[in-house]
């Protein structure tokens, strides 16, 4: 039985000999026809060298030794500053552009504000909450707008108070008042 197998397997190993005669005969008219068109390198001019003159003086990167140094003036006491002590509530950490009014829930205690972020996460807040990246706080809750106060910087240490709202029909952003 084994002699059985084995025979027809000889053969068919025998039936597969090699016939690249025409794999040769294509090979070399491809030789014989293609012609050798190699293009010569670039002729490459060399530029004189850079002599750096400048290691003597002082880095770029490098303090004047005897300029004035230029002093910031401290807050002053008696300007607005923004509460960072507070809590920080979770529509802190979005610009009022990704927030959306979307609707109030009134309770017989408060009145609450729904606000959709960008990321379609809800939120709800009521007056005194703060939103925006701007130490916004709410200060009032109105059918179809949120009023609030951010706190903006003026670049002199001091912040200056600014009043907008949002609105129902913005749908995202701000609306200054």
């Amino acid at each position: 039985m084994k002699c059985a197998m084995i025979f027809p397997m000889l053969t068919l190993l025998l039936a597969c000999s090699e016939q690249k005669e025409d794999l040769t005969a294509y090979i070399d008219d491809v030789k014989n026809t293609t012609p050798m068109n190699i293009e010569p390198y670039p002729e490459f001019t060399t530029s004189p060298a850079f002599a750096y003159s400048a290691n003597e003086l002082r880095s770029p990167f490098q303090r004047l030794k005897n300029a004035p140094q230029v002093e910031t003036t401290p807050a002053t006491p008696t300007c607005p500053q923004p509460n960072t002590t507070h809590v920080k509530h979770p529509l802190e950490q979005y610009g009022i552009d990704a927030m959306a009014f979307i609707g109030t829930i009134n309770n017989s205690q408060k009145k609450w504000a729904l606000i959709q972020t960008n990321e379609g996460r809800l939120y709800r807040a009521t007056i005194g909450d703060y939103l925006g990246l701007f130490y916004g706080r709410i200060t009032a809750i109105k059918d179809g707008e949120i009023t609030y106060t951010e706190m903006l910087p003026d670049g002199t240490g001091c912040w200056q108070k600014k009043q907008a709202t949002l609105s129902m029909q913005d749908n995202a952003g701000e609306n200054n008042g």
